[in-house]
């Protein structure tokens, strides 16, 4: 466990302790995760503000704030991958909003170029394998496509929001006819149809369908530190790497949340954004969901440090998810299901 770290003094996050009557905010979130109580309770604590929740898929919850328009009582959209934060912005759902806190603590390939939304923790993209039967494993994303590894690959759908971004970050890095020739390339490489989540993915390689699989770090880290069925008992026998290390990094995405355009508690939307960005929080989100603080100097949970240092690809993420359309265009050309 973490002990509590103690919140830093900042002049911007000072206000957050300061309220004297109930007040509340009004949080839509498509975050799923039991652990994320400790956030909210620990701000309300902090703050008196209330915490009300809408709980549910990002397209559903997107799709409900654009029906509900002007009269939307949503302040604060929370929600994983930046596909779905650019999707928001896209809608004219969310603000752009002026805080020293998140500018200053965020980094600013994590933030939307506008300040319509920010990444608050992230997870790496990247490959596992089989120690026993994989002698030379992918070192690169680029090495999902070689010939080597014909009949050997578990990976998501293409529908997924993980492979879209993905697949938008080489575009963003290469173009689209290096992207279409890798999604090309690695299909032929499958050992199964996509199916299933990233934990799946991990369990083929357990139950010896696959070799090799594409996950997303928290998935693997959560077996460490709790019994995932299917995979925890299975776990010495798979290896990982970080992709890329001697040239973009590792594909790294975010969870993230942003103001709702017509949000009704403006102010306590921004301090609740604000307070997700102290130590206390950052470390909630690594200690309860395996993920990776995005503000320096956090540490991070035990089970995600067991994976090692890696260097991630500091892309800007506004950038990939204009991207994200050609990437689903190409999965559906190639024929990636």
């Amino acid at each position: 466990m973490f002990a509590k770290p103690v919140i830093p003094a900042l002049a911007a996050f000072s206000i957050l302790c300061t309220t004297a009557v109930a007040q509340e905010v009004n949080l839509y979130s498509s975050r799923h995760y039991d652990t994320d109580e400790r956030l909210y309770s620990e701000f309300e604590e902090m703050t008196g503000i209330t915490v009300n929740r809408i709980e549910g898929k990002a397209d559903e919850l997107i799709a409900r704030m654009e029906a509900e328009g002007v009269n939307s009582p949503a302040d604060v959209l929370l929600t994983v991958d930046a596909t779905r934060l650019a999707r928001a912005k896209a809608a004219e759902l969310l603000a752009s909003i002026e805080s020293e806190a998140l500018e200053t603590r965020i980094p600013a390939h994590l933030q939307d170029a506008d300040n319509e939304w920010f990444g608050f923790s992230t997870r790496a993209r990247i490959i596992f394998y089989d120690r026993n039967d994989v002698s030379n494993p992918p070192q690169t994303y680029a090495d999902l496509a070689s010939p080597e590894y014909k009949g050997r690959i578990c990976i998501r759908s293409s529908t997924n929001v993980y492979m879209q971004t993905l697949l938008a970050a080489i575009i963003t890095h290469q173009g689209e006819d290096a992207g279409k020739e890798w999604a090309a390339a690695v299909l032929d490489n499958f050992a199964r149809d996509p199916q299933g989540g990233d934990t799946d993915q991990l369990r083929g390689i357990v139950s010896g369908e696959c070799d090799i699989a594409v996950s997303n770090t928290y998935y693997f880290a959560r077996s460490i530190r709790t019994d995932v069925r299917g995979l925890s008992e299975g776990r010495d026998m798979i290896g990982w790497v970080f992709p890329d290390k001697d040239g973009n990094g590792a594909h790294v995405n975010v969870s993230g949340g942003g103001v709702a355009r017509h949000a009704p508690n403006r102010d306590n939307a921004v301090k609740f954004l604000e307070y997700l960005a102290s130590d206390s929080a950052q470390a909630y989100f690594s200690a309860g969901n395996d993920e990776y603080p995005v503000v320096d100097g956090v540490d991070v949970a035990a089970s995600i440090a067991a994976l090692g240092e890696f260097r991630g690809d500091d892309v800007n993420l506004s950038e990939v998810a204009e991207n994200v359309p050609a990437a689903q265009r190409i999965y559906n050309e190639v024929g990636w299901e």
